[in-house]
């Protein structure tokens, strides 16, 4: 199995930047891809930002797109999102996953493949 675990989310004002990380344990070697979602109050999960395992190959949601920056430091088997200029509508509780299922990257943007999940981290961003 493996295991993921978020951290960084925090209060921060509107224009505000964030860092969360995702670290991955366990069987690390059958991950394929790994990607963000959250839940916004009233909303279903959404997808933010995926990225392949090789780091390759990433996709934002329209949302985050140009202000939101996905990587991964092979090192220590972390995935980070850089959020930038957040704004109160991204507030929500983010949600990092792990899939293992060989597919392209644009096929990670459903939460359908994706097989391990954390606990999330609550991100609130005040106007």
């Amino acid at each position: 199995q493996v295991e993921v675990a978020e951290s960084g989310g925090g209060l921060v004002q509107a224009g505000d930047s964030l860092r969360l990380s995702c670290a991955a344990s366990g069987r690390t070697y059958i991950i394929y891809a790994m990607g963000w979602f959250r839940q916004i109050p009233g909303k279903e999960r959404e997808f933010v930002a995926a990225i392949s395992w090789s780091g390759g190959a990433k996709i934002y949601a329209d949302s985050g797109e140009g202000r939101f920056t996905i990587s991964r430091d092979s090192a220590d088997s972390t995935v980070y999102l850089q959020m930038n200029r957040l704004k109160p509508e991204d507030t929500g509780i983010y949600y990092c996953a792990a899939g293992r299922s060989q597919l392209t990257i644009d096929l990670y943007t459903s939460s359908h493949w994706f097989n391990f999940w954390g606990q999330g981290t609550q991100v609130t961003i005040s106007s």
